[in-house]
């Protein structure tokens, strides 16, 4: 069965990209590190065939959430399924709801080049738009497309990007790859 949207998530690169995201922005809440984590996976995707995060994005009502850091998030709010146990709380600390204050420097050790060009790439576009500007460009082709409430497909992210179908089918084989070699 060929994979529709990657899974493949990286806990450390995911909350060292994080931490990037959060040293850089003004307002560190939940909305705009999403959305700026966002626009720099799919990008990447495009460029490099490849995610940042490895999360799956969810298309929900203010636009795409990238699901298992939220379920990071929320641990160490004290409102998720799992406990957090102190993994996470040493990283990061919840104010206010929604806004993250960083524990510890990202470790750039954990980031390769590309991801963190990717990522200034999408601080510099998006970092300082409003929570409604931001909103309305995480209204693309692949949000829209995708049933409320569902993960985002390979396929959306990568024609979101203008890529190719033959650049779609070698992505998917190489989930495929990625799964049949776990």
């Amino acid at each position: 069965m060929t994979p529709t949207y990657y899974s493949n998530f990286n806990v450390k690169k995911a909350l060292n990209a994080v931490l990037y995201i959060v040293s850089r922005l003004k307002r560190k809440d939940f909305h705009k590190i999403f959305k700026v984590l966002y626009f720099a996976d799919r990008n990447h995707i495009s460029e490099y065939g490849r995610p940042i995060s490895g999360d799956t994005y969810i298309a929900m009502d203010d636009g795409p959430v990238p699901s298992k850091l939220y379920d990071i998030f929320k641990a160490v709010r004290g409102d998720s399924y799992f406990k957090d146990n102190g993994n996470f709380s040493k990283v990061i600390q919840i104010i206010d709801w929604d806004l993250i204050n960083p524990l510890q420097e990202p470790n750039l050790k954990a980031l390769s080049k590309t991801d963190v060009k990717h990522l200034d790439h999408s601080l510099e576009l998006y970092g300082d738009l409003s929570w409604d500007e931001v909103r309305e460009k995480s209204h693309d082709y692949a949000w829209r497309h995708t049933v409320k409430n569902n993960p985002i497909s390979l396929d959306s992210l990568v024609r979101e990007s203008g890529d190719e179908d033959g650049y779609l089918d070698y992505l998917k084989e190489q989930a495929q790859l990625i799964q049949l070699c776990r």
